[in-house]
């Protein structure tokens, strides 16, 4: 990680050096951006920590988890399918949801499916695109999700062929 820091650091000190003026109107846009993100951040980091406290551990590993990989993937994919949450909550989640014992397999159907499909979009979707084109991107983005899933859990060595 420290990498990434150092690394935009010296992305910030080339281009202020290359234009003072427009690295500093980046940076306040940038800024601005963040403040406007930062209470809907805020908001769902605080409810999935308290739902992530009142849900018991056990009920969590069961449901995702539990005695049958496949049932957890299907499970994941549905929640991931029907959730609208922004990837920078998600891939967090996802880190606690593992430190849990819910396997590689099962959050990466949660994870690719929450990115992909878009049930509660639909509307939206349906007005630009049509129903048949959304009915149709969505059917493929889970599709695609499973059988990412399913290559995740092959090289993780969580299922066998």
């Amino acid at each position: 990680m420290y990498i990434l820091y150092i690394a935009t650091g010296l992305a910030l000190l080339i281009s202020l050096i290359a234009d003072r003026e427009k690295t500093h109107r980046a940076v306040k846009i940038s800024v601005k951006k963040l403040l406007n993100i930062l209470p809907a951040f805020i908001t769902m980091l605080v409810l999935v920590s308290i739902v992530l406290y009142l849900v018991p551990d056990s009920m969590i590993t069961a449901l995702l988890s539990g005695r049958n990989i496949f049932s957890g993937t299907i499970i994941a994919s549905i929640a991931g399918s029907i959730t609208l949450m922004p990837g920078f909550i998600a891939y967090p989640l996802c880190g606690i949801l593992l430190k849990k014992g819910v396997t590689y397999m099962v959050l990466s159907a949660f994870s690719t499916t929450l990115m992909m499909v878009g049930v509660l979009t639909f509307p939206i979707e349906k007005a630009y695109f049509g129903t048949w084109v959304t009915i149709l991107r969505n059917l493929v983005s889970f599709g695609i999700a499973i059988a990412v899933a399913v290559a995740t859990g092959i090289v993780f060595g969580e299922i066998s062929l």
